[in-house]
């Protein structure tokens, strides 16, 4: 077993920062490339209420820190926490020490389905500041957000077919994307570029990395302008829109059929990512890449 580093285990694993109308909410486990541990989720949680209890916040920026934005969720880091108590925020019970299937179900309806279907509908306008790798769960963080903007650097990439998973537990990919684009995403499960993912819909704006931060400020200072209510009902009105073309029940089959592979995992190979760990994925990842590049 990995030793935990005890200063990472000290530094916070989000940081929360406000200037100009502007809270900034940064990922800050660069070392892990922001893999999200439930440590991590829950203070996400916390800095996304701050800012929409903060009269003075107008809009809300979601960075990562380091080299990439996110690398989906902790499967593997030595601070991952999936069996910890934490003080939920949704009327699930405890996923603790629940038998079979029935744990991840309740502790995935919490940190990742529930979660993000709360960022979503905050009701201050949120852009999401992406660079390097969003990769699976560092999608879902993305898509929660009204705007993406990326570095000509970043790729999006749902390779979790691999683990015999449908995709991510906030299952999007039909509303982002038109639906072949979204089933070519999935199935194939290679990498997304920055000038792909804004020519199928996905992705605002692209700019440089060195200009990522000074494209997000800019276009955040034009939000924070705005006037507040009306942002907020324009949100409401599109983010209704997309829920009567069925996104959120949608997710909900997803979500079942993402959680019947896992308990299909669990029995077939007594692992519910199908043997699959965070080294085993960026492996097959690694040696996908060098078959495209080959080509």
């Amino acid at each position: 077993m990995t030793a935990m580093n005890p200063q990472a285990a000290s530094e916070p694993v989000v940081l929360y920062e406000v200037q100009d109308g502007i809270a900034t909410i940064t990922m800050n486990r660069p070392r892990y490339h922001n893999a999200q541990n439930s440590k991590m989720t829950y203070a996400l949680d916390a800095s996304f209420r701050r800012a929409v209890d903060d009269d003075a916040v107008k809009v809300i920026v979601l960075a990562g820190a380091g080299k990439n934005f996110s690398a989906g969720h902790d499967i593997g880091t030595p601070e991952r926490d999936a069996h910890e108590t934490f003080e939920r925020e949704h009327l699930w019970y405890d996923h603790v020490g629940k038998p079979g299937a029935e744990a991840q179900l309740v502790r995935e309806q919490e940190v990742y389905l529930g979660m993000c279907r709360r960022w979503r509908d905050v009701p201050k306008p949120t852009i999401a500041q992406v660079q390097g790798a969003c990769i699976a769960g560092g999608l879902m963080l993305a898509w929660v957000c009204d705007l993406i903007v990326a570095s000509d650097d970043a790729y999006f990439q749902d390779p979790v077919l691999q683990m015999g998973i449908p995709g991510v537990e906030y299952f999007a990919h039909a509303f982002e994307l038109h639906p072949r684009i979204a089933k070519e995403f999935l199935f194939l499960g290679e990498r997304m570029d920055a000038a792909r993912a804004q020519q199928m819909g996905m992705v605002n704006r692209v700019t440089t990395r060195a200009a990522l931060a000074a494209e997000v400020r800019a276009m955040a200072a034009k939000l924070a302008a705005q006037p507040r209510l009306a942002l907020a009902l324009a949100k409401q009105s599109i983010n209704h829109i997309e829920d009567l073309r069925g996104k959120r029940t949608a997710m909900d089959a997803a979500f079942g059929w993402h959680h019947f592979a896992h308990a299909h995992n669990q029995l077939v190979t007594g692992n519910n990512l199908a043997g699959l760990d965070a080294k085993a994925m960026a492996a097959a990842n690694k040696a996908a890449d060098a078959k495209d590049g080959s080509r």
